[in-house]
C-alpha cells in the first residue's frame, strides 16, 4: 500500500515553504512539455495585452477562450435515468447471503468500487481530445500527467469536505491513481528505474497539490492560480506566465478549475462516493463553445 496521501501531504506542506521541488533531469526524455499550440496563438496575437479573443476550431465549433467557464456552478451529479450511471449490483436470496459473507457490502468494498468509478470519471476527462484542443495543449506524457494531477486535486480537495470519510475514500482513490500511473509510465517506455520514477512523480504530484491549495487561500492574489497552472501544465521550465495571448489558455484553465471545485462542492456525498457524476463537458458545452461563423 502507498503512503497515506493525507499524511504525506501534511509533511510536504512543511517542506513546501522551505524548498521548491524540481523535476529530476533523468525524467526529461518523456516528461518534456510541448505547448506549440499556445505559442502559435501568442504569435498570431502578439499584442502584450491579452485582450484579443483567440479561437480554435473544434470540429464544427469554435472556442473563444475569454468566454469560457463564466456560467453559474451547478451539481455534476448524473440524472437518475442517465445511461452513464454505475449502479451497485443487486443480488437476492442465497447469492445475496454469500456476497454479504464475503464482505461485498462492507464499507471498504463499497468505497473501493466507488473510487474506481470516480477515477474512471477523471480518466474520461483527462483522456478526451477536447481538453487538449480547448486549452491548446499537445498530448504528451507530461501534459496528460499534469492534467491528471489537476483533476485528482479537484476531487481530493472536495473529498476533504466530508471529513474522515472523505479522507479514507481519498486514500482508495489515490492508490488507484498510483496503479494507473505506474501502468502509464511503463507504457511510455520506462523499463529501468521504475521505482525511482514513481517516487519522483509522487513528489511532483504533492508539490503541485500544495501549490494549487496555496493558490486557493483567501489571501492569495487573483493571478496566483493562473500562474501556478501555467508553471505546472503549460511551461516546461517553470517560467512565469507571459503577459501575452498565450496566457489566455492558463487563465481559462484556472476558471475551469475554480468552477469545477464549486460544482463538486454542490455535488452531494453519495453521488461523489459512488462516482455517479461527470466533469463539465468540454465538447459542446454552451459556456465553453460557440458556433463557427
Amino acid at each position: 500500500m502507498r503512503p497515506s496521501w493525507g499524511r504525506t501531504l501534511t509533511e510536504l506542506y512543511k517542506l513546501g515553504s522551505k524548498k521548491k521541488m524540481e523535476m529530476p533531469r533523468y525524467l526529461s526524455p518523456i516528461f518534456s512539455c510541448s505547448y506549440a499550440k499556445v505559442v502559435a496563438v501568442a504569435e498570431e496575437n502578439p499584442n502584450p495585452n491579452p485582450s484579443p479573443n483567440p479561437q480554435v476550431n473544434y470540429g464544427q465549433l469554435q472556442v473563444n477562450l475569454n468566454k469560457m467557464f463564466w456560467s453559474k456552478p451547478c451539481s455534476l451529479a448524473l440524472a437518475l435515468d442517465s445511461p452513464l450511471r454505475v449502479e451497485e449490483p443487486k443480488y437476492e436470496g442465497f447469492k445475496y447471503i454469500m456476497m454479504k459473507l464475503l464482505l461485498f457490502y462492507s464499507k471498504q468494498s463499497r468505497s473501493i468500487r466507488g473510487a474506481n468509478v470516480l477515477y474512471r470519471r477523471i480518466i474520461s476527462q483527462v483522456d478526451t481530445p477536447a481538453i487538449y484542443d480547448v486549452f491548446y495543449l499537445e498530448k504528451t506524457f507530461r501534459t496528460t500527467f499534469t492534467l491528471l494531477v489537476l483533476h485528482m486535486w479537484l476531487c481530493l480537495r472536495r473529498l476533504k469536505e466530508d471529513g474522515k470519510d472523505g479522507v479514507e475514500f481519498g486514500q482508495y482513490l489515490y492508490e488507484i491513481y498510483n496503479h494507473d500511473l505506474e501502468l502509464r509510465v511503463s507504457k511510455a517506455g520506462v523499463n529501468l528505474l521504475l521505482t525511482k520514477w514513481m517516487k519522483d512523480l509522487e513528489k511532483i504530484f504533492y508539490g503541485n497539490i500544495v501549490a494549487y491549495d496555496a493558490a486557493m487561500l483567501a489571501d492569495a492574489t487573483k493571478d496566483k492560480l493562473p500562474n501556478v497552472i501555467w508553471r505546472n501544465v503549460f511551461s516546461d521550465d517553470g517560467s512565469q506566465m507571459p503577459n501575452d495571448s498565450a496566457a489566455n489558455a492558463a487563465q481559462a484553465m484556472a476558471r475551469y478549475a475554480r468552477r469545477e471545485l464549486a460544482c463538486l462542492s454542490l455535488t452531494d456525498k453519495e453521488t461523489l462516493f459512488s462516482g455517479n457524476f461527470m466533469f463539465t463537458s468540454l465538447k459542446g458545452s454552451p459556456d465553453t463553445l460557440e458556433p463557427s461563423v
